[in-house]
């Protein structure tokens, strides 16, 4: 007979400085990660050849059935994780990928790299390039299967106490407005909402119609459209540990004349790992809003 396909077909690699040592954000993404790998997803790992030398050096993973090397970055690893995000057949398809960014590592913006995520973007599946969202989507697909919370993530799920940003370029604000309606309840539990220029007044607006105009006018902070600065000033907040999470639901299919903020926004995050997360991907932004309610609920 043959045997069932792997729940989670996930690719990973991270950056040199996410690698070597015993503490690195590689290291701690698989041994906090442990139960919700081993235990409950059992997913398959395309790995990048120097990354899974690194898994194996430092004993992570031992045994695990489901790894598959790609060759080093060099010799097109990441090139051939870029083809399997878009590749059709549903044996070979990657269904997230992981790749712990360093921002100061020139690799991060390779050519290859940029189209990793890109085409994540374009196919819907989620972009993991931060510790923090790494180790965050791992508890949420692991709780969406039936797995006990992780009490050791618990205060990061304490949304009265969390911040979150709410970012949409032009052709992606009527889908922010969808999500963010949908779901009201949940972000309306967060201690603070920001966004960038139009889309923070929508917001606003969306919320006065359901909360009411007093109530509602000053539900998102607003700060300055993305092209001037407002993607700055939160990437501000991310590095002052201030903004933990960020959805910024892009639209790849257009020049963008401020892509040198829009970087900025996703650096500041990769900066701080093991804090922020970034999800660029409406498909995967609305999956995480679903399931973080459930784990949210089981830390109220």
């Amino acid at each position: 007979m043959l045997s069932k396909p792997p729940r989670y077909r996930i690719g990973l690699a991270a950056s040199r400085a996410h690698q070597d040592a015993a503490d690195s954000a590689l290291v701690r993404l698989l041994q906090g990660g442990q139960a919700a790998i081993e235990t409950h997803l059992q997913p398959q790992f395309i790995v990048v050849g120097r990354t899974l030398d690194a898994i194996r050096n430092h004993g992570l993973l031992p045994g695990y059935p489901s790894i598959e090397r790609f060759p080093y970055g060099r010799e097109g690893g990441l090139m051939m994780l870029v083809s399997r995000v878009v590749d059709t057949d549903p044996a070979k398809t990657l269904d997230a990928v992981i790749y712990l960014m360093d921002p100061v590592d020139p690799s991060s913006n390779f050519p290859e790299a940029q189209a990793l995520k890109r085409q994540c973007v374009i196919h819907g599946k989620p972009f993991l390039s931060t510790l923090a969202g790494a180790r965050e989507w791992l508890e949420l697909e692991a709780v969406a299967v039936g797995a006990a919370p992780d009490p050791t993530l618990d205060a990061t799920f304490d949304l009265a106490n969390e911040s979150i940003a709410l970012i949409a370029h032009d052709a992606m604000k009527g889908r922010m407005l969808e999500l963010a309606e949908q779901h009201f309840e949940l972000l309306d539990r967060f201690a603070m909402r920001c966004a960038t220029g139009t889309t923070g007044g929508l917001l606003n607006q969306l919320a006065q119609k359901i909360k009411g105009q007093d109530a509602g006018r000053n539900w998102v902070r607003p700060f300055l459209s993305g092209p001037m600065g407002g993607d700055a000033q939160i990437a501000e907040l991310i590095l002052h540990r201030q903004c933990r999470r960020v959805l910024f639901l892009e639209d790849p299919h257009v020049a963008r004349q401020h892509e040198a903020d829009i970087q900025l926004l996703e650096r500041a995050a990769r900066t701080v790992t093991d804090y922020a997360s970034c999800s660029s991907d409406a498909k995967g932004v609305e999956r995480w809003l679903s399931l973080l309610a459930v784990r949210s609920e089981r830390t109220a």
